[in-house]
């Protein structure tokens, strides 16, 4: 297998069980044209996010990490009447981007980005006792994961299912000699999911357009 055959597969499960969606490819295109990095999240993915927190039921999203926000109206769009995702963003020109972005796909009215170093945001959220999260998309920065994660605890209550996104790092997850701090922050990251007492979880490898990686999932429990 190779990753010609990968976004190959991509594209058959895209065309044959996700409806055309131009506004999704527009968001896309925006992105690409003002020069964002193309590690959002293929449309299967999205599709995957959508599903989750509809299973889920889903009223109040967090989202770590916003890029263009193409992620963030996937999971918009699973919400209730009344819903709503809080997404993070470091970068001001991405927040803005994707501020446009979520306008045109119709769901300003069910996001607030905040823009800012996360794990401030996150602290000021816990400082200000913000009500509890029903779903969290941890996917920024790999190397904060951690600390990510001992934060968005404190805004979840049993129940709240957490999402890690890119953790199999080309497999260099698995490397316990790795220098990469993104690798370190991810094992790091699946070692306190594993020991938490709040928390059960597991991890899936995946192939794909985006090349080799994965993701976890984990249910707070208490």
């Amino acid at each position: 297998m190779d990753q010609e055959k990968w976004t190959a597969v991509d594209a058959y499960f895209t065309d044959t069980l996700l409806d055309p969606d131009p506004v999704l490819d527009e968001v896309l295109a925006r992105c690409e044209r003002a020069g964002l990095p193309p590690i959002n999240v293929a449309p299967n993915q999205g599709k995957l996010l959508y599903l989750l927190a509809c299973m889920k039921g889903a009223r109040r999203i967090l989202e770590i990490g916003t890029l263009g926000g193409y992620s963030t109206i996937w999971l918009a769009r699973a919400l209730p009447e009344g819903g709503m995702v809080v997404s993070l963003e470091r970068d001001e020109r991405y927040a803005a981007l994707a501020e446009k972005n979520v306008e045109l796909a119709g769901q300003s009215g069910r996001v607030e980005i905040r823009c800012g170093l996360a794990v401030e945001t996150l602290e000021r959220m816990i400082g200000d006792d913000e009500a509890p999260f029903d779903l969290v998309f941890i996917d920024a920065d790999k190397e904060n994961n951690p600390r990510y994660l001992e934060l968005s605890l404190a805004l979840s209550r049993p129940g709240t299912v957490i999402i890690g996104d890119n953790v199999v790092r080309r497999g260099q997850v698995a490397d316990a000699a790795t220098t990469d701090r993104d690798v370190q922050g991810v094992q790091r990251f699946c070692e306190m999911m594993a020991d938490h007492s709040r928390l059960t979880a597991t991890a899936i490898q995946t192939v794909g357009s985006k090349g080799w990686d994965g993701f976890s999932l984990a249910l707070v429990t208490q």
